[in-house]
Parts: structure tokens; sequence; C-alpha cells
């Protein structure tokens, strides 16, 4: 008997130890089938879909989709430590001299400098490396050819069964919250591109309510975009909402990865979730005279004489997304 139980120890022991090194996969039993689960893929679905999105048109897609950042960057013979590598070198430095796509710069110009964790970086690079990802409609099948890393073309049978499931508060709330900045996003990154950053000033002046409230409406929700420094005072945060503002400056001041915060009351589910700066923020939010041209302060003092919104930095708290579901 105390050898059996010697033995299940050992086995425990030697269980957890391999389970440790496989921290990139959980494994969990769907409709008597085994999905494994990357962490990297819910990552980039919430970070790099924004702007990466697969189901984004041609005529609105502000960058190139992830399965093209995949071929170009996933080339013959390459190691998966390299490809996390130069992931890493353009994701920190994003300049067109660390691309590895100057048709992409071309296009779009140079992604906005943000800041992701080096453990974001390296899952969603690693999720690259060895799944296949979701193609736009459009996109050429021979763009495959470029890529020679790892599971291309791997199938994922139970997905659709995953996604019968009712997804959670803290699903929809993330959901809705990345669907909502992305249109914002690509309405902004559009002005900017083509008319440049006045004009995205003057349409996130104009129409940056207006389409927050227009996908309240397409999903039953309300959803408001709040800062303990607003410009706009009809953004002002309440006391409640600054709570959750400073949980999740304390969060990435100790650079942790904020996770959304789902309160519950007798009536409604309330989400929040951190709206972090980029380097397209800061021409309209950054430092006066360096980040921020004096045209745009002219116009912001002119529309906003109590504007609170300049002297931001990268990846700083400007403020928090509030989603409110009925139950």
């Amino acid at each position: 008997m105390k050898q059996f139980i010697t033995l299940i120890l050992v086995a425990t022991f030697f269980g957890c130890q391999k389970s440790e090194k496989q921290s990139y996969i959980q494994k969990s039993q769907v409709l008597g089938f085994v999905q494994e689960k990357h962490p990297g893929k819910k990552l980039m679905e919430m970070q790099c879909y924004v702007c990466h999105n697969p189901k984004a048109t041609p005529e609105n897609r502000i960058a190139p989709p992830m399965i093209a950042i995949k071929n170009h960057y996933l080339t013959k013979g390459i190691s998966k430590e390299n490809f996390i590598k130069d992931i890493q070198k353009f994701v920190k430095n994003p300049t067109a001299e660390n691309s590895k796509m100057p048709g992409a710069v071309k296009k779009f110009g140079v992604m906005p400098k943000q800041y992701y964790s080096d453990k974001t970086i390296r899952e969603i690079a690693d999720y690259l490396y060895d799944n296949d990802v979701e193609k736009p409609k459009d996109y050429d099948e021979n763009h495959d050819k470029k890529g020679q890393g790892k599971g291309m073309m791997k199938q994922k049978k139970n997905e659709a069964n995953l996604n019968k499931t009712q997804p959670s508060f803290e699903e929809r709330g993330l959901k809705i919250a990345l669907e909502t900045k992305a249109v914002l996003g690509k309405n902004l990154m559009g002005k900017i591109q083509k008319e440049g950053t006045l004009a995205a000033f003057k349409f996130c002046n104009v129409k940056a309510i207006p389409l927050t409230d227009s996908m309240s409406i397409a999903n039953n929700v309300i959803i408001k975009r709040v800062s303990d420094k607003p410009r706009n005072l009809k953004n002002k945060a309440t006391s409640e909402e600054e709570k959750y503002i400073e949980i999740f400056k304390k969060n990435i001041n100790s650079d942790v990865d904020s996770n959304p915060i789902v309160v519950e009351s007798s009536k409604k589910m309330t989400f929040y979730y951190p709206i972090i700066t980029n380097s397209m923020c800061l021409q309209c939010h950054g430092k006066p005279n360096k980040d921020v041209n004096e045209s745009i302060i002219a116009s912001i003092k002119k529309s906003y004489p109590t504007d609170e919104a300049l002297g931001y930095e990268i990846n700083q708290i400007r403020g928090i997304w509030n989603i409110s579901f009925d139950k």
C-alpha cells in the first residue's frame, strides 16, 4: 500500500512539472474531444484585432491581417525563437527599418508605438508560429507559399463547438469594447492617414460620442468612455469609476497586464476595461509643443476650454470603458 501511495505522489510531482513546461497550452474536454487552448490566441484577438482584424473589408482595412504578418515573418527554416525575436523587435520599436513588410508600411504607414509586456508579445508570437490563423475572405491563398513554419494548415476541428457556448459577461464586454475601439480607431487612423491630425481631431470632436452611442444601440447595452482627466466634460468619470481607473493605473505602473473587471448588482452587470495610450493618441493627448502641435492645441482650447487631457505618454491609462448589461 505504501509503495502504491509513493508511486502516486511521484507521478503527481512529475505530472505537475510537465504541466509547468506546457504553460502555453491548456487542455479542456469539449463534447468528448480534447481542445487545445493557447493563451496567445485570446491575446491576439484582444490586442491585435483592433487593427489587424481578418473580418475587415479591404476598403476599411487600416493594417495588414495577422495571416499576412505571419507569412512575411515565418520565413523558410526560421526557428520559433528567432520568429518570436523578430516580432518582438518590431513591436518594441515599430519603424520602417525594423519591419519585414515594406509594402504594408507604404500602404498603411508604420504601426503606432504602444506598450505590450514581453510575455504578451511572446505568447502571441508563439501562437502565430504553431497555428493557422483566420484569413480574410479576399485573401490570396498563394500567400501561404511564403510561410514555411509549423502548423500552417492545422485544422481546429472543435472550435465550432466552443463557439456555441454562451459567452460570459466578461467575454461579451471585452468583445463590445474592442469592436467599439476598432470602429473609432479605424476612423481616426483613416483621417490621420488621408487628411492629417487636425482632421482626426475634428472627427473625434463631432463623431466619437455618436459612434459610441450607435454601438450601444447595436449591442443593446450602454457604452461609456470615461476619464479622470476629461477633454469633453460628458466623459468625466464618476467617483465610482475613478476607483477602477486607479486599479488599472496601479496595474500598469507595476507592469501587470490588466484583466477586465465585472461588477454585479441586482439588476445589471457592469464591465470595466482600461483605455491605454499609444503613439497615435499622443498626437492629440501628448505633451504640448512636443507631441501636440500648435494648431491642434489652438483647436483644443477653442472646442474644450476646460480640457485636462494633455500631457500623456505612451502606455498610460487615459480612461476606461464602462459597459452596462441588463441581467
